[in-house]
């Protein structure tokens, strides 16, 4: 049998915490699966053991382990809190999304559609990157109803 690479060894206020979490208030299934893993691994239950008792797959109690010794308790939540992006569309391009679909469109053409808007942002470079998914439009004209071009 391997040594576990991954160990779970909780202090009293976090396994306090995680007893609270399972027992009390209204959570995701799944985060509460990931503390009734970590409490059964703390225990000293092998993932067999864990998957029987939680009711999960093999690799669950495996994956929540790793989570663990990365994030913390932090890890019976699925999301990652430090995702960081650029949103490819700031204030003023937004502002400049909503005047173009405003305004007439294109010669030979009765309204804007999102890839024409997408285009048009990229070709007056209005954004830093050199493409913009015709999602990322919608979104944002989404909550601009007078706006929509379709």
């Amino acid at each position: 049998m391997s040594r576990k690479k991954y160990i779970v060894d909780l202090s009293d206020e976090e396994r306090t915490e995680l007893e609270e979490f399972v027992t009390k208030g209204t959570h995701r299934a799944e985060a509460i699966n990931r503390a009734r893993i970590l409490l059964k691994a703390d225990d000293g239950l092998t993932d067999e053991a864990i998957c029987e008792h939680v009711g999960c797959s093999v690799g669950t109690p495996h994956r929540t382990r790793k989570a663990y010794s990365e994030r913390g308790i932090a890890a019976i939540h699925r999301r990652k809190p430090d995702r960081d992006y650029t949103p490819k569309l700031d204030g003023r391009a937004e502002a400049h999304l909503v005047a173009l679909a405003c305004s007439e469109p294109p010669e030979g053409r009765t309204h804007w559609t999102y890839a024409l808007l997408a285009d048009r942002l990229v070709t007056l470079e209005e954004i830093e990157f050199d493409s913009i998914s015709e999602e990322t439009v919608r979104q944002r004209l989404k909550k601009r109803p007078e706006a929509t071009p379709l």
